[in-house]
């Protein structure tokens, strides 16, 4: 099986800057409370250079969800290579790679998530909702294939189930509200997938 990363378009030096800034400053400190003024300054261009590489605040933003998404999809097919082939056990190394990507990754949780959060109700055009959707909407969908290549009873079920393990251990993660949710979400996994 192969993970598709989104074919993102390639960056100039300056856009890949702003990027990079622009993808720390929205995590590190959330999405409003960062200005187009403070990525220029941090990624050393000029706002004119920010707005000709993406045209908008709300168009860097899913440039940002984008390429985070894009970076989790590599990390997890290098763990998905080192699993077995077939098996409950691919299955549980998503939770395995999500454990290795958070701490360095993700200490605040998902950034899909947040950046949710932040748009909040009544901004349902806000380009962040499809995003968003896209991202969670292919994780549920590899669930349920990896349910079905490891022989689940009701691959589509079992894969709603993992869903909300997953997404209830990064929302943890972000809370901080006990110790590694990601390895408690983990054998509670392999406990539904035991029960197959």
């Amino acid at each position: 099986m192969t993970l598709p990363t989104p074919t993102l378009a390639p960056l100039t030096p300056g856009a890949r800057r702003v990027l990079e800034a622009a993808s720390r400053l929205f995590y590190e400190r959330g999405i409003h409370a960062v200005g187009v003024d403070t990525i220029a300054e941090e990624a050393g261009v000029t706002k004119k250079t920010l707005y000709d590489r993406f045209g908008s605040k709300e168009a860097l933003v899913v440039a940002y969800l984008q390429h985070r998404d894009a970076r989790w999809r590599e990390h997890l097919a290098t763990h998905l290579a080192g699993a077995p082939s077939t098996g409950v056990e691919r299955v549980l190394a998503v939770f395995d790679a999500a454990l290795s990507w958070s701490d360095e990754n993700s200490p605040k949780g998902c950034s899909a998530i947040n950046a949710r959060a932040e748009v909040g109700e009544g901004n349902d055009g806000h380009p962040v909702f499809p995003e968003v959707a896209r991202q969670k909407a292919w994780l549920l969908d590899l669930f349920a294939e990896l349910c079905a290549e490891a022989g689940v009873h009701d691959p589509a079920r079992m894969a709603e189930a993992m869903m909300l393990l997953y997404e209830g251990a990064i929302v943890t993660v972000g809370m901080t509200t006990f110790d590694e949710p990601f390895a408690v979400a983990r054998r509670w996994a392999a406990t539904l997938l035991d029960e197959r």
